[in-house]
Order: structure tokens, then C-alpha cells, then sequence
């Protein structure tokens, strides 16, 4: 529910935003699986696809947003990892790149996936940068692990925790409308910074 009224939010601004046409995955609160909210991004051929969230930790004193992107060498924190798992646990998402050239595909595949994760990095530092000006971060650097839900392989993608909904101050500051809108605005910024550079 909170995420979705951030989602909301960001999406009434960035319709006001010149070159950028935003696509919602769900408009209301229903789960969309992994590899269909891939395939949308695909679809509606998305230069950036955000997956946004709210964190929980085993205890209450874990706070503010992070960023992360896709690894395909492992986590880069025990904490990146178990998230990863967690978020992970529906399903496996992924291209069906159907081709007679095995040689060929895997070289398109690995040209795609490399210009895909780069563009996640340049992105995704940007978005970090948006965030530490106006709001407190749990990581001072991108994180990275293996979300199935970023691993489109043309689309570049981005995790973003926007604060931790098992610490009770966080908890309270994201259902507060106020605090919505400043995170809307911040990712707003991460995005602008993004897409006109």
C-alpha cells in the first residue's frame, strides 16, 4: 500500500516531465509476477524499469532507503544476499531468446546484457545521489544482487528500498503523505538525472 501510493505519486510527476512517458506495472494493490512486469518493461520498450519497495529487518533499528542493481557474481553484502532470496522466492523471470544460431544468440545475449548492466550502474548511481540529498540511506553505495525481478536482459533496472517498514519511525514516516511525496520528488531527480544527463 505504501509503495504503491509512492509509485502513484512519482508517476503523476513524471507525466509533467518533457521526453519521459512513465508505465505503471499495477495500478492498484494485486501482485504482478516476476517475469510479467519483465515483460511489460519489453513491451512498452522501457530505456529504465524501477522495481520499488519497502524493507524489513529481523530488528527495528535498520533504517533508510537503498539502491540496488543486478550481480551476477554474488551479493555484495550478507544483507544484499537475503533480500535478494527473499524477493526472489516467486519465480524465475528471464528472455526467451529463441534463435537457430546458438553462436549468435549468445553473443546478442551477452552484447544486451552488458550495455543493460552498465546503463543499471550509471542509473542507479545517479538515483542514490537523488535519494542521500533528501532522505537518509542505509548504504552509502549501490548494492548489488541477484533480484530475478531486475534480470531483463535489454531493459536497465533498478531495486530501490525506500526505507524500512520493520523499523516503527520509518514505518510511521512512509504511510505519512508528506514523506511520500519526498521520497516521489527524490526519485524523481534520480530519474531526471538519468534520462537527461
Amino acid at each position: 500500500t505504501v509503495v504503491l501510493a509512492i509509485a502513484k505519486r512519482l508517476n503523476d510527476y513524471l507525466l509533467h516531465e518533457a521526453g519521459i512517458h512513465p508505465v505503471m506495472v499495477r495500478q492498484n494493490d494485486l501482485y504482478v509476477s516476476l517475469s510479467e512486469r519483465a515483460k511489460l518493461a519489453r513491451r512498452v520498450h522501457a530505456d529504465l524499469f524501477i522495481s520499488l519497495h519497502a524493507d524489513a529487518y529481523e530488528g527495528p533499528a535498520a533504517r533508510g532507503s537503498s539502491v540496488y542493481t543486478l550481480s551476477e557474481h554474488g551479493a555484495s553484502s550478507e544483507a544484499a544476499r537475503t533480500l535478494a532470496d527473499r524477493e526472489n522466492a516467486g519465480e524465475v523471470g528471464g528472455v526467451d531468446l529463441r534463435t537457430e544460431d546458438a553462436v549468435l544468440a549468445g553473443v546478442l545475449v551477452d552484447l544486451s546484457k552488458n550495455a543493460s548492466l552498465e546503463a543499471s550502474e550509471v542509473a542507479a548511481t545517479r538515483m542514490l545521489k537523488a535519494l542521500r540529498q533528501h532522505l537518509k540511506v542505509h548504504h552509502e553505495a549501490v548494492q548489488k544482487a541477484g533480484f530475478k525481478v531486475l534480470k531483463s536482459l535489454d531493459v536497465p533496472s533498478m531495486l530501490i528500498e525506500t526505507g524500512f517498514i520493520s523499523n516503527p519511525d520509518e514505518e510511521s514516516a512512509l504511510m505519512d503523505p508528506k514523506q511520500q511525496d519526498k521520497i516521489a520528488r527524490a526519485l524523481l531527480r534520480g530519474i531526471k538525472a538519468f534520462a537527461h544527463p
